[in-house]
């Protein structure tokens, strides 16, 4: 979609296909991450009854340009026992993986990157690119650590795509759909008709889903804190035993676009989850765009909508980082295959059921 309109503009495919690329990197993730990563630090510290960093600017507010600036003079180093072309295609293969799903995500029903019929899922298969990355950055690195971490975070990641997965059939089976555009569609502009509320047809089979979608959003939202590596499911990078795991070895701004691709992915999932169950891009009470007839406003509320929305789970993601402690390994591989999976599975059974009646 985005990319036809500057077609028409440019009347140049390379032109088109690079801002249509570029557009999410510039104006929407670069920026986030920089604020991601302030709040994450206020809300620790408010959360532990301290400041934060309050130096660089008022209130601490430049602080992360200050980091950015530091990374990009840092010296690369690369030890001379790594696998220096895997060791250096890692970092760059995690952040594509991350980068390709926004290619999917409805940023408002103006702006999508791809409108594919297959959007949720080629989601979930294009993220798998960061499982390869993890992996390549803990062999490469020559580090026992590092080796671990990767072990530890490529078993996680499979492990937690299976309830994802799980849910994202049931979810196909009520609306039919997989193509993200059509699911926020679907959910329109008033909040007792999204997914979570049993979606937009007025019915028992509505009521009676309720709960049970309620099961789904609790399940995918746990899986996709253990697949971006959140607490209480961060053991890939368990400072504690692991010295940061699969990136330890890493500085920069190689360390950096780990550290990028993690932001990248928490919004990624928090939108998808807003997607999927709480109207996606649309405003839970209508549009002031058409109450005064200005209809250019309304993707710029839809916008609004849904950053907010995405930003919240975010904000959610970031306080159980500091109010949960972290899972053994045995107790993570336990929470997905002796309960998310068969929850999931039974959710997905009855939901259908419900659908069918």
């Amino acid at each position: 979609m985005i990319y036809n309109f500057f077609y028409n503009l440019f009347g140049s495919e390379i032109i088109a296909g690079f801002i249509s690329a570029a557009l999410p990197l510039l104006i929407f993730i670069l920026p986030f991450a920089l604020i991601a990563v302030l709040l994450e630090r206020k809300v620790a510290g408010h959360m532990q009854d301290r400041l934060g960093p309050m130096r660089v600017g008022y209130h601490g507010i430049l602080q992360t340009i200050a980091d950015i600036i530091k990374l990009l003079q840092k010296e690369d180093i690369i030890a001379r026992e790594n696998d220096k072309l895997l060791f250096n295609i890692a970092p760059i293969l995690v952040f594509a993986g991350s980068y390709a799903a926004f290619a999917a995500i409805p940023f408002t029903s103006a702006y999508i990157g791809a409108n594919i019929d297959l959007g949720i899922f080629y989601i979930i298969a294009v993220t798998g690119l960061v499982v390869a990355g993890i992996l390549m950055a803990g062999w490469a690195s020559n580090n026992k650590y590092s080796l671990l971490g990767a072990m530890r975070s490529a078993a996680q990641i499979v492990s937690y795509e299976i309830p994802t997965i799980l849910v994202v059939l049931t979810l196909v089976m009520f609306t039919g759909t997989t193509n993200l555009m059509t699911l926020s569609e679907n959910q329109t502009a008033l909040f007792w008709n999204w997914n979570i509320f049993g979606g937009p047809e007025l019915s028992l089979a509505k009521f009676l889903l309720i709960p049970f979608m309620m099961i789904a959003f609790l399940i995918i939202y746990i899986s996709t804190l253990a697949e971006v590596n959140r607490t209480p499911f961060d053991i890939p990078e368990a400072e504690s035993e692991l010295v940061s795991g699969y990136h330890t070895e890493y500085s920069g701004m190689k360390f950096a676009m780990f550290f990028l691709a993690e932001y990248a992915n928490m919004f990624a999932v928090s939108a998808i989850v807003s997607a999927l169950f709480f109207g996606g891009y649309h405003s839970p009470f209508g549009y002031l765009g058409n109450t005064l007839d200005i209809q250019w406003l309304i993707p710029v509320e839809q916008f609004f909508w849904f950053t907010f929305k995405g930003v919240f789970f975010v904000f959610v993601q970031m306080w159980l980082r500091w109010t949960l402690p972290r899972l053994r390994v045995d107790q993570l591989m336990t929470a997905s295959w002796k309960y998310l999976i068969p929850i999931a599975f039974v959710n997905l059974l009855i939901v259908g059921i419900i659908t069918l009646i």
